[in-house]
């Protein structure tokens, strides 16, 4: 009998733990969810930062690395203008997924950027879909080389508003105004002579870098910079097409390229013979208009 009676409180205190278990889950789910929808963006468009893990992807330096963050029934969309037309694909995932068959692939925008100096450009953009802002997930880009690249991107900081820094004219500027801000910087405008200028190279692994403060020769309106290659393993570079050989002199790649403006930036394939067999990469350089001075 005693048996029995110990059986039965068993299995009442069993009954009574499963009950107060699932009432804990219960109130921690709740809890989860409570949270998720308290910050959830509301429907609207929002000013947004895009961070990427890369120097040769990223927003066009008009946009000052902004872009516009749409939310439509719970679902965000995050606009981008890129820095040129050379990315032709994006993929929300890894490179690897981007090469199946019937990866949805991103298709580009073309946008029209406008630079401080009241010039403009068409770039390539892309809405990108998001799951959560401030969190990093995969983004992969498919370039003019016919390859896919693996990069970390993250969506954050959203502002309430659609005022993307770069995506339109300058409005308390007028044209006059425009073409004297232009000047300081256009090629044309420097009288002829040397100058000394601070620049970076952007783009490739991040592994290379250029002498920095270079030289600036400009000759009847026309400019072209000394590029010296932090090592001797670049045999030419492209620019807009044309190729161009190096003087190895100084034990390093340096080239006479030729910059239209300082204010933005020089794209340049250059090939290394680096690696085991020859490959192109595509930088950028870029000059901080700023430190312009006339070489002594």
């Amino acid at each position: 009998m005693r048996k029995r009676i110990f059986a039965g409180l068993c299995a009442l205190l069993l009954a009574v733990s499963m009950t107060a278990c699932g009432a804990s889950s219960s109130t921690g789910d709740s809890g989860e969810k409570t949270e998720s929808t308290e910050n959830a963006l509301a429907d609207g468009t929002y000013t947004a930062d895009f961070t990427t893990d890369s120097d040769m992807f990223h927003a066009n330096k008009a946009c000052k690395g902004k872009g516009l963050l749409t939310v439509k029934d719970g679902k965000m969309t995050f606009h981008v203008s890129l820095v040129s037309e050379k990315i032709v694909n994006l993929f929300v995932g890894t490179a690897e997924d981007a090469a199946k068959d019937g990866a949805e692939l991103l298709q580009p925008t073309t946008d029209t950027v406008y630079y401080d100096d009241g010039t403009s450009e068409e770039v390539y953009g892309y809405d990108i879909p998001v799951a959560a802002v401030g969190k990093e997930f995969d983004l992969a880009i498919y370039g003019t080389k016919g390859k896919w690249y693996d990069h970390k991107v993250k969506v954050e900081n959203p502002v309430e508003g659609d005022s993307v820094p770069g995506m339109t004219p300058s409005a308390d500027a007028s044209a006059e105004d425009k073409g004297a801000e232009a000047d300081h910087t256009n090629t044309e405008a420097l009288a002829d002579g040397d100058y000394t200028i601070s620049a970076a190279l952007t783009g490739g692994s991040g592994k290379a870098s250029i002498t920095s403060p270079l030289t600036l020769h400009v000759k009847d309106g026309k400019i072209t910079a000394d590029v010296e290659f932090s090592s001797d393993k670049y045999d030419y570079a492209l620019v807009n097409g044309t190729k161009y050989e190096p003087d190895l002199s100084s034990g390093k790649s340096m080239f006479t390229l030729p910059v239209e403006a300082i204010d933005k930036g020089l794209s340049v394939t250059a090939d290394t013979t680096a690696m085991s067999e020859p490959h192109e990469i595509d930088y950028v350089i870029e000059f901080d208009d700023s430190t312009l001075n006339k070489a002594e």
